[in-house]
């Protein structure tokens, strides 16, 4: 049975606010950009220095969005890396890109860590930035070492493979080996056939030019 409420505390039980859990400051990688820098389409034009103070705000990172900020800290990672000013494509520069957008995704699942959809595109990016740094690594060493350096990477060698023994797959092998070893004899036997008839037909090549000498 339900005990009778006073009328205050029914409206105290409608009104309660619902409990809420205080966001924790995250540290983001882009805590180091200047605000009064100007956004990556407005740095290079000549008539920005003689707009006022309210546009330049406008114009300015204290002002930009997340994607906005996300592009001009690509475009630092990258300068930082790049082997000359026209370089855009390179394997280091593409690991500069893969590393700003790696950096954001970490910071975007700290806040809301069941998006699966941007867990997974995360771990592709890692993937293929991992790829990257190996074929780094094995052509210009010097070039790995200097981006895991300029970019704060902490590259680790991958494990070896190494197949877990299970029953089902130790079956799978004697069968494996039975069918090879069946395979082999087969064609030992097929082998063993036209080698002897090579020989007869070059003993008999010889007893016909022996014949034809005689």
């Amino acid at each position: 049975f339900h005990l009778a409420c006073s009328p205050s505390a029914q409206l105290a039980r409608c009104y309660a606010r619902p409990v809420r859990r205080r966001v924790k400051d995250i540290p983001s990688h882009l805590d180091d950009l200047v605000p009064t820098m100007l956004k990556k389409d407005y740095a290079n034009v000549p008539a920005v220095n003689s707009v006022d103070d309210v546009v330049r705000r406008l114009l300015s990172l204290e002002m930009a969005s997340q994607k906005e900020k996300v592009k001009i800290k690509t475009q630092q990672l990258v300068e930082k890396v790049r082997r000359s000013p026209i370089d855009n494509g390179s394997s280091e520069v593409q690991v500069a890109v893969l590393t700003a957008k790696i950096r954001t995704y970490e910071e975007h699942l700290q806040m809301h860590p069941k998006d699966k959809n941007n867990r997974r595109r995360m771990l592709m990016d890692i993937d293929r930035r991992n790829k990257l740094l190996s074929y780094l690594r094995r052509v210009r060493y010097g070039a790995f070492e200097n981006t895991c350096r300029q970019l704060g990477i902490q590259y680790t060698l991958p494990p070896p493979y190494c197949r877990r023994v299970t029953k089902r797959w130790l079956v799978k092998k004697a069968f494996c080996m039975k069918v090879f070893q069946e395979a082999r004899k087969l064609k030992a036997a097929e082998r063993l056939k036209q080698r002897k008839e090579w020989q007869e037909r070059m003993r008999a090549a010889r007893q016909k030019e022996a014949q034809d000498k005689g």
